[in-house]
């Protein structure tokens, strides 16, 4: 028999460990965290239009894109939006927020291994980061689509096999 101790321990494990979440409990988080992203940085970039431009036209990687990267961006990052808030959607959006967190990534670590001055062009208050604290910030989010992905997953193969189940 466990103790109020051993209890006051389970409990704070469960709490730590993020047990007493469901599943898609989880997924929803992680897609509320992605569309809270994508819709801000989105807007970021429309809104301040002009900036964004002379960023992207400032940058030598991004220059000879600039004039398509200032309205496909933006428009991606609320596409993924859409396919994060339909449940039908969702993985589709979750595997594309995990492409674009890569994408992300990747000209970051280009920027830190060849352009350490450019300025970054992500919009409103994320480009206060360091280029540095950009590698984390993606990779954490990297993490966070890969754990949706896999939950997701997870979700819709009992759902088919609980399907499948009563059909039988």
């Amino acid at each position: 028999m466990e103790g109020p101790v051993m209890q006051k321990q389970h409990g704070l494990l469960r709490i730590l460990t993020f047990t007493w979440l469901s599943k898609s409990t989880i997924v929803e988080i992680i897609s509320m965290l992605f569309i809270i992203l994508f819709l801000y940085t989105g807007l970021s970039k429309l809104i301040d239009y002009y900036e964004f431009k002379d960023q992207l036209i400032d940058n030598p990687i991004l220059k000879p894109f600039a004039s398509i990267v200032v309205w496909a961006l933006p428009l991606t990052e609320f596409i993924v939006c859409v396919l994060l808030i339909i449940p039908r959607w969702r993985l589709k959006g979750l595997y594309a927020s995990m492409a674009l967190m890569i994408a992300f990534t990747i000209y970051v670590a280009g920027v830190l291994s060849f352009y350490k001055e450019l300025p970054c062009s992500c919009g409103g208050i994320i480009s206060l980061l360091s280029w540095k604290q950009h590698l984390v910030f993606n990779s954490a989010f990297i993490l966070l689509a890969f754990a949706g992905v896999k939950l997701e997953r997870q979700l819709r193969r009992s759902a088919k096999a609980a399907l499948t189940q009563q059909i039988q």
